[in-house]
């Protein structure tokens, strides 16, 4: 999964236009209109990386101990894979050569590099730069190992505006340092079968279409 994200990320980097690098699945949805997207990563001072310890079996309880002396135990940590780099960063992680065989090598299941790698790397590197929360915003309420798949019932008007609506779900982040309103970017995940209420409620619930 790094590898791969590593190679999209280096062929995104060939363009010298490319400035801001976000990763999202096939279940993703924007949830305003480019230029709000736009705007809000370009006008940021930091990645949205999530990275937070979890002291629990499915936190460091991960950890490898082969991982040493480059990750030490305490400098583990969790995040969703779900990133968006700026430039430097992305450089950075492509150029990795200290960090990216050591998980490659040693992070086996029930070690993920996917959830781990980069807020681990980046928490010991560059953790100024980076705002320790992710800009997509998934449901974990229903319980599980994953989180909730919105399906066609789940999709109308209200469902739309409580993922816009500062509250509950959007919740409360800083951005640039100061309190802020919108924390999410991107929702998932949307079943194919919400396709249809979605092209349909899209122009007027969430600016595009």
């Amino acid at each position: 999964m790094i590898d791969a994200e590593r190679r999209l990320v280096a062929n995104a980097l060939l363009d010298p236009s490319n400035e801001r690098f976000v990763l999202v699945s096939e279940s993703c949805v924007p949830l305003y209109g480019f230029s709000v997207v736009y705007h809000y990563l370009t006008r940021s001072r930091q990645s949205f990386v999530g990275a937070f310890d979890d002291p629990g079996p499915h936190g460091r309880g991960r950890y490898r101990a082969e991982l040493a002396p480059e990750v030490r135990r305490e400098q583990w940590r969790k995040g969703a894979q779900w990133f968006e780099l700026d430039r430097a960063l992305a450089v950075d992680v492509v150029a990795d050569e200290r960090y990216y065989p050591k998980f490659r090598d040693h992070c086996r299941a029930p070690c993920y590099s996917d959830e781990h790698y980069l807020p681990t790397v980046l928490s010991v590197e560059a953790p100024g730069r980076i705002a320790n929360r992710s800009v997509t915003l998934v449901d974990w309420s229903r319980g599980g190992a994953h989180p909730a798949t919105f399906g066609e019932a789940d999709v109308d008007e209200a469902f739309l505006k409580r993922l816009t609506t500062p509250g509950k779900d959007q919740g409360k982040c800083t951005y640039n340092g100061q309190p802020a309103e919108v924390c999410f970017l991107f929702a998932r995940k949307f079943a194919p079968s919400t396709l249809r209420r979605l092209l349909k409620l899209a122009p007027k619930m969430l600016g595009y279409g």
